[in-house]
């Protein structure tokens, strides 16, 4: 089917009023679900041009706003929300301004917290091959969400020598 110029628009317009209205999104997502929906690129470009005119896309509260929620919903990492906003076409300059908003002691506070709450209270820490497992099990648990393998051992040791200690 052949479209005019107002209807690519109007299509356009369409696409990202119902891709807002399901939540924040980057401009690079927004560009991205227009091309699937084949908007010739000068409609695209003019479309997303007034919607941050009219500030309804904006990278920067959308990084700070990816930051915020998936720091407090999924406990990554600084390095998994850089990878995570780079995935989402934000800017690189963005995105570091973005995670000034998580601290290395926010990043190391939320790490031990989250490694308390899944250390089984069943695992027998005096036996040191079930030690061995737990460490694995929850080391592998902060690699997954973006801690490195010294900074994920650290943690791991220290909650591990605060449950021998209490128990």
């Amino acid at each position: 089917m052949v479209r005019t110029s107002d209807e690519w628009t109007s299509l356009g317009r369409s696409v990202l009023l119902r891709q807002l209205a399901l939540g924040p999104r980057s401009r690079h997502q927004l560009e991205r679900k227009l091309a699937e929906r084949e908007v010739p690129p000068a409609v695209v470009s003019a479309l997303l041009d007034r919607f941050e005119e009219v500030q309804l896309i904006d990278d920067a509260e959308f990084a700070m706003m990816w930051v915020r929620s998936r720091t407090a919903l999924k406990a990554l990492s600084r390095a998994a929300l850089r990878r995570e906003l780079a995935d989402k076409g934000i800017d690189p300059e963005l995105a570091e301004e973005a995670l000034l908003q998580v601290t290395d002691d926010d990043e190391r506070d939320q790490a031990h917290d989250m490694v308390r709450r899944r250390l089984r209270g069943s695992a027998d820490l005096t036996d040191r091959a079930g030690r061995d497992r737990e460490v694995r099990r929850l080391v592998g648990m902060l690699a997954r969400k973006g801690y490195s393998p010294g900074a994920a051992f650290s943690i791991v040791k220290d909650v591990v020598a605060e449950a021998q200690a209490a128990g």
